[in-house]
């Protein structure tokens, strides 16, 4: 009896000592298959523009084929909720925006995932300034233009963002606010279809991520009104900032980031992140994300999710202050 219970306690040994090996051994080995990276909006937008050229380069560098899938929807909580529930395993990556790692918690009552809980940080990609723009055609070239049509005519003005809760939306509501102007809210489900309508002519004015509108600013079909940053964007510099249009404090960039559900192993974590920042430091790319409008970072796990939780308090304090409230 003492004999069986004895090769019963090394038997349950040898299978303790065997998960404790497996694990390391798989992380050192990752990936050995495709990786699929999630990016929650359509394809068009700013994230999807960042998201294509990296990770074709990070594909070459963990040799792997890395999958670009786009999971749009509810300001970007549906893909995101996808990798936050994923096996934490790297082969379910996330590469989003702001609004829904820091924004949406303070936007929506209730969300199906925690950020804090069940992401865990990687690297933080790019940054890029917000911008308003409209058609050549629209008699407001400046802010103050705007806003004065806008009291001119009111319930006649309106803006377009990728949804409710986005860092466009929150610009749009500081400028109601401090405007002391009647702005219509018109959301879209991603950048794609935002910068269609707006081109159409079907809202007014339109506050976008500037890569998703840098070349329309460029070549003139769009008209820069202001950049929501300090200072002027290189890749568009004849638009003015919100403090030189007359609105000081208006200042809301959008943010991108690589993300990989909570309890992923730190030898995964390392190789996504040592893949994405050399990705970011190839000279193709990184000339490329300028150009667009887009500040490549590349900063190490531990510092971004620093930066992540400032932004979270940061934020939670704007969208108090904007009231901006979903059920």
């Amino acid at each position: 009896m003492l004999a069986r219970h004895g090769v019963r306690r090394q038997a349950l040994l040898a299978a303790a000592m065997a998960v404790v090996l497996v694990a390391p051994a798989f992380a050192q080995n990752y990936p050995t298959r495709p990786v699929r990276v999630i990016v929650p909006y359509p394809p068009g937008g700013g994230t999807d523009i960042l998201a294509r050229p990296i990770m074709a380069n990070v594909s070459e560098r963990i040799g792997q084929q890395v999958l670009v899938d786009n999971r749009g929807g509810a300001t970007g909580m549906l893909g995101t909720d996808l990798v936050a529930k994923a096996a934490p395993d790297g082969y379910t990556v996330l590469l989003s925006a702001s609004p829904e790692l820091v924004l949406n918690q303070h936007v929506f009552k209730k969300m199906a995932y925690d950020v804090l809980r069940d992401l865990r940080p990687v690297t933080q990609v790019a940054t890029t300034p917000t911008i308003i723009v409209s058609i050549p055609s629209f008699p407001g070239r400046t802010v103050k233009e705007v806003i004065a049509l806008g009291r001119r005519h009111p319930g006649s003005l309106t803006y377009g963002t990728t949804g409710v809760g986005s860092p466009h939306h929150l610009v749009g509501e500081l400028l109601r606010l401090r405007g002391k102007v009647d702005l219509i809210h018109v959301p879209y489900k991603g950048g794609g279809p935002q910068v269609a309508d707006t081109l159409g002519g079907h809202v007014i004015i339109s506050i976008f991520t500037l890569p998703v509108v840098t070349a329309h600013v460029q070549s003139g079909r769009l008209r820069g009104i202001a950049v929501c940053t300090s200072k002027r964007s290189p890749a568009v510099p004849d638009v003015p900032t919100m403090e030189e249009s007359g609105f000081p404090g208006i200042d809301i960039s959008q943010w991108f980031a690589v993300s990989v559900p909570r309890g992923t192993p730190d030898e995964v974590v390392k190789t996504l992140y040592t893949a994405v920042s050399e990705a970011l430091r190839a000279p193709a790319i990184r000339k490329r994300q300028l150009e667009q409008g887009y500040e490549p970072i590349g900063s190490p796990p531990e510092v971004y999710a620093q930066y992540l939780k400032r932004e979270i308090d940061k934020y939670g304090k704007l969208i108090k202050d904007t009231g901006i409230l979903m059920n």
